[in-house]
């Protein structure tokens, strides 16, 4: 039975996503490739400080939960091969097939055309390589799926060498794993926080190998199970009250810093924060939205190629706008906001029926099936 709450978290999430990159456009704290703000304080910045802590994180729990629940009805072999052509495929081919015009407009926003010397033939490799921007975490979801696919694929070649993985992997850990309840839950945020110190690029900060590696292991190995998730569901409006609380602390604290660097995006509130929305979306999602609707079928089908396409238009739209035109900032707002959705869709629809095109750019190498990813 597909576990309609992870698709309803995974489009929502995206949602917000786009909203995030919307408001992070014209932000005053994170200011490197944006158009940067309208005015010194801007207090609609703190949406951003609101969202930014855990969407990635979230999307990697479910990634790990996903990932757990193919690998139960699929081969080692079938499961690096759609993790390859999903995943691997856009964020290299498709940097050289499309998003290379994402890279344009990247470097636009951030001044590169200007300080690169370079011959006028290197300037395509170059965007193509600038292009990757959201899809780092299309790259790093993987580098974590080989990372599951090597230990469940060496557990059956070696099984004498790996009886020790073989043990962990399918017996006491996994099963000890399924016993996890709210306090335990909870707690996990120690080594969540704790791998937020690790494997951190020095500088592209996204790539924060550590803790997304953590959070999506936690999602294949713990919340994988429905009687974690239906342990927790009990506790969704205390966790609800907790991540508001906890979340008004860390706006308080760090609302003005930079958010995604280093002291801030591992800071204590930041990371309690985190972890609490996490729970609290996945045990509310269960609890209250495990169904489907036209408009969560509708987005489901289309939250990947969203999320693919979706900032080209908004940043496209962001610079032109800003820099051809004397609008308003919320009039600028609510045109990049629609543009990010209406044109991120739009060229979903059209790349997704171009055969060749759409494997290099999406990872659609023929028609979808619902399976659960």
């Amino acid at each position: 039975m597909r576990k309609y709450y992870l698709d309803n978290i995974r489009w929502l999430t995206i949602v917000c996503v786009v909203i995030f990159h919307v408001i992070y456009m014209f932000n005053g704290e994170a200011k490197a490739g944006v158009v940067g703000p309208f005015k010194d304080v801007q207090y609609q910045d703190a949406l951003q400080y609101l969202l930014y802590p855990w969407m990635m994180i979230l999307l990697f729990i479910v990634a790990g939960m996903c990932s757990r629940y193919y690998l139960e009805k699929h081969t080692v072999k079938e499961f690096v091969k759609s993790r390859t052509v999903k995943l691997l495929v856009p964020s290299t081919i498709g940097l050289f097939v499309f998003q290379w015009i994402q890279g344009y407009f990247n470097m636009q926003l951030s001044g590169a055309f200007d300080k690169i010397e370079a011959p006028k033939f290197m300037l395509y490799p170059i965007m193509a390589v600038s292009g990757t921007g959201i899809l780092w975490f299309v790259q790093t979801l993987w580098l974590f799926s080989m990372v599951i696919a090597l230990i469940r694929h060496f557990e059956k070649v070696f099984s004498i060498v790996l009886a020790l993985i073989r043990h962990f992997e399918k017996g006491k850990l996994y099963g000890l794993c399924g016993k996890v309840n709210i306090i335990v839950a909870v707690a996990l945020v120690i080594p969540v926080y704790a791998s937020s110190f690790v494997l951190n690029t020095p500088v592209i900060v996204a790539y924060r190998f550590g803790i997304y590696g953590m959070t999506f292991l936690l999602g294949y190995f713990v919340f994988a199970h429905d009687e974690v998730i239906e342990r927790i569901s009990k506790w969704s409006v205390p966790l609800i009250i907790l991540t508001a609380l906890l979340g008004g602390v860390y706006l308080y604290l760090h609302f003005g810093d930079n958010y995604a660097e280093n002291p801030t995006f591992n800071s204590i509130p930041a990371i309690a924060y985190a972890w609490s929305a996490c729970l609290a979306i996945l045990s509310s999602a269960y609890k209250w939205y495990n169904r489907q609707t036209k408009i969560s079928s509708f987005m489901t089908k289309r939250s990947y190629g969203l999320y693919i396409f979706y900032y080209l238009p908004l940043s496209a739209s962001a610079y032109l706008l800003t820099k051809y035109t004397q609008l308003s900032a919320l009039t600028i707002y609510l045109i990049v906001l629609v543009c990010g959705f209406a044109g991120g869709l739009l060229l979903n629809e059209i790349i997704s029926k171009i055969p060749l095109i759409r494997w290099a750019v999406i990872g659609i190498s023929k028609e979808k099936k619902d399976v659960q990813r």
